[in-house]
């Protein structure tokens, strides 16, 4: 079972966040509770954790610093911070133990069960492998990942592409693909694809004889009147007036 170890000082927002986890993990996660960073550290000790969900500002020792004596450990669990306070020196702090996830209160359900699913799959990744901090093999997959997604564009832009193809290939839901894309490559899916689309057809047409029809077909945009349309949006011209102006 995949082990889960939640804390927070405010019983009803403790035991909210460990409802809300055993509606949608409760088949395959232990989950345990904690009032305070001090109680996170012992029952750590005691029974270990493959996730930590904690909030910051706890009385005695708060969720940073229960955070930085685990990993002082050696372990390397995944961490997710939830906070009222946006500051910048906690989220700061948050990166110095590699945590996986900075999650404002009240958190979105929705962001809450994509940031345990993410943790799963990293850890799922540890198993059978040699000792890595989770940080480190979490950044190299994700880049990895993105690397793998910029390859797949390339060799398949033409094809029908969409938000829900490419999460089902690479096995994430819809949102989290969107989240991860978005911070890989500074834009939505949907945006690249289409600059990466015209970006070919300007190519094309630069390069080639081929008809407009022809190239729209070549990248992508089976209906010549959509691709025209879309052509002239980004480039602000349409496709005749652009290989004129550029032969």
């Amino acid at each position: 079972m995949y082990k889960i170890l939640i804390a927070d000082d405010e019983m009803i927002e403790r035991m909210v966040l460990r409802k809300k986890l055993i509606d949608n993990f409760g088949d395959r996660c232990e989950i345990r509770v904690a009032e305070n960073g001090r109680e996170v550290v012992e029952k750590f000790k005691q029974h270990s954790a493959d996730l930590l969900i904690l909030d910051i500002e706890m009385p005695g020792m708060n969720g940073l610093d229960a955070a930085q004596e685990i990993r002082h450990m050696g372990s390397d669990c995944s961490i997710i911070f939830l906070t009222a306070f946006n500051e910048f020196d906690y989220a700061r702090k948050a990166i110095s133990v590699h945590a996986l996830e900075y999650l404002l209160k009240p958190c979105d359900d929705k962001e809450l069960v994509l940031s345990v699913e993410e943790a799963i799959r990293v850890r799922k990744l540890h198993e059978g492998s040699s000792k890595i901090e989770a940080f480190e093999d979490a950044e190299l997959r994700k880049s990895s990942t993105a690397d793998a997604i910029l390859k797949y564009i390339e060799g398949h832009f033409a094809d029908e592409l969409s938000v829900q193809v490419m999460a089902e290939k690479f096995a994430y839901s819809e949102v989290y693909f969107c989240r991860l894309f978005k911070q890989h490559f500074g834009e939505s899916f949907v945006s690249f694809l289409t600059d990466y689309r015209i970006g070919k057809a300007v190519e094309l047409l630069q390069t080639t004889k081929m008809s407009v029809k022809d190239i729209g077909r070549a990248v992508g945009y089976e209906d010549s009147n959509y691709f025209t349309k879309v052509f002239k949006r980004v480039m602000k011209v349409i496709p005749s007036e652009f290989r004129a102006q550029n032969q």
